[in-house]
């Protein structure tokens, strides 16, 4: 086969991914605290006896765009937004930490302080259980009072604090499951008493949706340049064999 097409293939297994990556941002242009996934591709040059003239296109490591989302003002008490850079910290369904942006937060039926998708919110002890009934409030440093049916401002009662961390972004990576967690080798993490949070308001998703959808398209014009070019490599195969039939 042609090894043109072995170099028009891997740029567009290439360009596939980078489109998927691009429609899921797309389809979580709405999903609270969301961070848009980078995909980084490099060429790589084919070495070997032959003149260096070929390059494979291979994916590096995927990350995500960091930059804040715009802010949505709900004035739900258990709605907190993250101040400039900081995470919450949650347990994940596989009983591991994981961390989050999205502060759409509630409380279960049994007192545990949950996430939106139903996982544990981390204060400096673990999950977070507040008294059932009681009316919540979370500061700006991520304390967190509780305040019980019928009772004064007196009866206000401190039952924990978000854990909250500021991990370097590179420390970092996407889940499947949406969380951030470690990479391999990352130091743990401590609470970072310095991050604030805004009681009464969402961070949004940062995907810019006119740029998803220019960068949708431009994926699709290159998808489709390279497969002719392994249509052009495959029909140039089938004439030179033709004409060595013919010998």
């Amino acid at each position: 086969m042609d090894r043109l097409i072995y170099t028009a293939l891997s740029g567009a297994k290439q360009t596939l991914d980078q489109q998927a990556a691009v429609a899921n941002n797309l389809a979580n242009v709405s999903t609270t605290g969301f961070r848009a996934q980078v995909n980084m591709f490099r060429a790589v040059p084919v070495v070997g006896q032959e003149t260096p003239t070929r390059a494979f296109t291979l994916a590096s490591t995927p990350g995500a765009d960091m930059k804040a989302g715009p802010l949505t003002y709900t004035e739900r008490p258990l709605d907190i937004a993250i101040k400039g850079n900081g995470w919450l910290a949650v347990q994940g369904r596989d009983g591991a930490e994981g961390y989050t942006r999205a502060g759409s937060l509630q409380v279960g039926p049994d007192g545990q302080l949950l996430t939106s998708n139903g996982l544990q919110v981390l204060g400096d002890g673990g999950p977070i259980a507040v008294p059932p009934g009681s009316t919540v409030t979370i500061g700006n440093d991520g304390t967190i009072t509780a305040r019980g049916p019928g009772e004064t401002a007196n009866g206000l009662a401190q039952v924990g604090r978000l854990r909250l961390v500021n991990p370097p972004p590179d420390a970092i990576a996407r889940g499947d499951d949406g969380l951030f967690r470690l990479r391999p080798g990352a130091a743990p993490l401590e609470t970072d008493q310095t991050v604030r949070v805004i009681a009464g308001a969402l961070e949004g998703s940062n995907v810019n949706p006119v740029e998803a959808m220019v960068d949708m398209i431009a994926n699709a014009r290159r998808f489709e340049m390279q497969i002719k070019m392994i249509q052009g490599a495959d029909a140039n195969e089938q004439r030179a064999n033709a004409l060595l039939s013919n010998r």
